[in-house]
């Protein structure tokens, strides 16, 4: 522990708090990434129960979340062509986006005009307003 610690540039004490938090929470509350996610499916497809179950007690996973990553990477393998944009959509879009921009900019400078006249109207009203109380 200490040849990492110094080999990081951190305390001792820290890397010891760091891993008994670590090792405090259960190891379902550690987060799994989509590919390890990924990966303990195809490790688990060819198991049988038993093997699966004891697979999951030594990651610490419930077997019900196996079963739930295992249709969510199902379901995305099998989503339909259709579902995605096609070229003549995406280009659809990006038109949209660039029109809308081009009304934004113009709508921006609009406002800046419209407050820039409003701050020129007060002063010319303050200065013809002082000389009148002169």
């Amino acid at each position: 522990m200490d040849e990492v610690a110094h080999e990081i540039g951190v305390a001792v004490a820290t890397l010891e708090r760091w891993r008994s938090d670590a090792l405090s929470r259960p190891a379902r509350e550690r987060a799994w990434t989509a590919a390890a996610r990924f990966d303990a499916v195809l490790t688990t497809a060819s198991m049988d129960e038993a093997a699966k179950s004891a697979w999951c007690r030594a990651k610490g996973v419930y077997p019900q979340e196996l079963a739930a990553w295992r249709t969510q990477a199902t379901e995305a393998l099998a989503t339909p062509e259709e579902a995605r944009a096609s070229p003549q959509q995406t280009k659809q879009d990006r038109r949209r986006i660039k029109d809308l921009e081009r009304e934004l900019r113009r709508k921006d400078r609009a406002l800046a005009e419209t407050a820039a006249l409003l701050v020129l109207s007060k002063k010319v009203a303050a200065i013809f307003n002082r000389g009148e109380d002169e």
